[in-house]
Formats: C-alpha cells, structure tokens, sequence
C-alpha cells in the first residue's frame, strides 16, 4: 500500500502531537514512493502505558505476607494442640476398653456369651488355683481387701469371690478401681461376667461394703500350649480415690 505525501505529512504531524514511547515503537518508515511499515516489537506494553479504566492492584507488601502466613502456621498449631489434648483424654478409656476386649495386658476379658457360658464344657481334669490381691493408691483413705485368699476352679466353670471396702473417714469418698491378671498371657481366658471395676464407688463416712466378682475361666485356656505350666492365676485390684482430672493407669505387663 503506498501513501501520498502529504498523507505521511499528516501521519508525522500527528505523531509529533502526541508521540509513542520509543520501546513500544520500534521503526516508521514513510516515502511516498515505498509501503508504510510498521514493526512492534513482540512484547507487552510499557509498564507506563495503562488501559484507561483500569486500576493497579497494590501488591501487599513483604510484612503484611509475613504476618498472613504466621496467622496460617499459628491456626495449624493451636488445631494440632486441641486435637492432642483430646486424643490424650480419649487414650486411656479406649485402651481400657481395648484391653477388656482382648486381654492384653493382663486384663481380664470383659462381658460374656450368656449362650456360651450355659454351655460350657467344664474341664475337670485341669484344677487352677486362683489367689486375690487388693490394694489402694497412696492417697486412697479406704480399707480394702479380698473376702476369701484363694479358690479352686477348673476351665468351663463359674466362680464368686467377694471384696470388702470400708470408708474409716469422717468425709464420704468415691473410689474407683483398676485391675490385671497375673500371668498377663491367662488374661485373654480369664471372662469376668460381673464386677466393681471402672466404676465408681461411693462410700460415706464409715461405711463398709462387700464387692462380687463373678468369673470364669474359658475351656480354651486348657488347649493353650503357653498355659500348659500354669495352675495358678492371680486376680489384683487397685483402689484409687475418684478425683477430677485424675486418670486412672493403664494396665500394666505383670509377670510371675
């Protein structure tokens, strides 16, 4: 396409009045006798060179980031934190309660088939001694102690035994109790149908209680190669006093 003098003569003027910055415009040749060319360089406009109507965004500045991603860390922290506190409360009645299902520990096998126990097979042959142990937490003012020493029992059979507390304060307390088998191994076996345990226990002033533990050894017990050389199991409970706050101690590996 060729332009007329006089039409480049217009184009300068024009561009004279109001100029493009040198960047933006990289060459204008303009001869009436040779096309007007015009080559842009392939990059953005100038950074001064704005759409009219449209604003600047204010990028925030190196403190303000600084203070948005502390605020971030700080929620992910104090998240963190709560959600240990309450896995902390939830550990120890979960593990109690895992350790009833399982026995681990030395814990006696909470709850009971009542099918199965009305048809259990007694294994008279294998006669197990079990012996009762009782004792309080330090700071615990009661009197506690099992009824009877021992008692003999075969695997498929039930028994009771009995406790006895007594409160000798002038003040009522409320106890409660924990408890292991001894060896931890017979714990799986060892079926308690009813007890004292886990529970609080209030006593007033003086007063004085008799506990039962209902139990049985499970049949399984006698096929077991690991209880080949035990015949004789132990039963321990310990009393401590029921305090807010206080967590009872988990179940501890007890061994002969």
């Amino acid at each position: 396409m060729l332009l007329s003098p006089l039409l480049c003569h217009s184009l300068r003027g024009l561009w004279a009045s109001a100029p493009l910055p040198p960047r933006c415009l990289r060459a204008l040749h303009c001869d009436a006798r040779r096309p007007l060319h015009f080559l842009w360089r392939r990059t953005p406009l100038c950074p001064h060179v704005q759409s009219r109507g449209v604003k600047s965004r204010k990028r925030p500045s190196f403190e303000e980031q600084q203070k948005t991603r502390n605020k971030t860390v700080l929620t992910y922290v104090v998240a963190a934190g709560v959600a240990m506190v309450g896995l902390s409360y939830a550990a120890v009645p979960l593990y109690r309660l895992y350790c009833q299902a399982t026995g681990l520990g030395g814990t006696a096998v909470a709850g009971h088939d009542s099918d199965l126990v009305a048809n259990m097979e007694p294994v008279k042959e294998r006669v197990i001694k079990v012996t009762f142990n009782a004792d309080t937490h330090a700071s615990m003012q009661w009197n506690f102690r099992p009824q009877q020493t021992e008692i003999f029992v075969v695997p498929g059979e039930t028994a009771l035994a009995f406790y006895r507390a007594k409160n000798p304060t002038d003040k009522p307390i409320i106890g409660i109790s924990t408890y292991n088998v001894v060896p931890f191994d017979a714990g799986q076996y060892f079926n308690k149908i009813q007890c004292f345990c886990f529970e609080e226990q209030r006593l007033n002033p003086h007063e004085e209680v008799d506990m039962p533990v209902f139990f049985y050894i499970d049949p399984e017990f006698d096929s077991d190669p690991r209880m080949a050389r035990v015949d004789t199991i132990t039963l321990s409970y310990t009393f401590f006093e029921a305090k807010e706050g206080h967590n009872l101690p988990l179940p501890g590996y007890s061994y002969n």
